[in-house]
């Protein structure tokens, strides 16, 4: 007589049982989060618009909605700096490095460019902007803080801690926007060239290193 197959016990298949509910029970309710988030305003989105906002911002933020956006009109490039700190206590002002343009130089020619590459950039610097008054650079609403912390995280990751062997004590970045011009066809009139906003400087300190690389 061939033996029987080898079951499972009740308490296995108890934690077995939770578990799955677990899981499908948490992705659907993320699931449901990203449809709140990117559907239009109704009456569950804006009751719990601090839930959503809680655990759609800023790592899953959404760009897209379910009708077609507007097409963009505007190039947007990001440049960040260094200050940094010398043994001897000398402290130093780096050149600008494109972050923007190290994205473009890993996507260009790449059949398969990654996800990071094309939108991490991009999408940490709309976060801060939609976040933050066009003048002055103050906060506007309960997620400009996390905005902040969120750019400079994505560029201490490139930079790490140090340049040139030296210690990172501040960053800054520098936002260039160029308007894309019109077919020659349309004969609209565009303003050429880029212009150049600067932000504050921020320090850096050990916290901002936290969990990267």
């Amino acid at each position: 007589m061939a033996e029987s197959g080898r079951g499972w016990s009740l308490p296995a298949l108890a934690v077995l049982c939770c578990a799955a509910a677990f899981l499908i029970g948490g992705s659907a309710v993320f699931l449901g989060a990203l449809f709140l988030q990117s559907a239009p305003p109704n009456a569950l989105s804006q009751r719990y618009r601090a839930q959503l906002g809680g655990i759609v911002y800023p790592e899953f933020e959404q760009n897209w909605k379910l009708f077609a956006p507007n097409p963009l009109q505007q190039n947007i490039t990001v440049d960040a700096r260094v200050q940094t700190i010398s043994d001897t206590g000398r402290i130093r002002t780096r050149d600008w490095v494109g972050l923007t343009a190290q994205d473009i130089a890993a996507i260009r020619h790449n059949p398969a460019p990654s996800h990071a590459d094309q939108n991490l950039l991009r999408r940490a610097w709309d976060l801060y902007d939609s976040t933050h008054s066009a003048g002055d650079g103050t906060a506007v609403g309960e997620r400009g803080k996390a905005a902040e912390e969120y750019l400079k995280r994505v560029a201490l990751q490139r930079f790490g801690r140090t340049a040139g062997g030296e210690r990172i004590l501040q960053i800054q970045f520098r936002v260039g926007t160029a308007t894309i011009a019109p077919p020659a066809w349309s004969g609209e009139e565009v303003p050429t060239g880029t212009s150049y906003r600067e932000l504050a400087w921020w320090p850096v300190d050990e916290d901002d290193y936290r969990g990267l690389l």
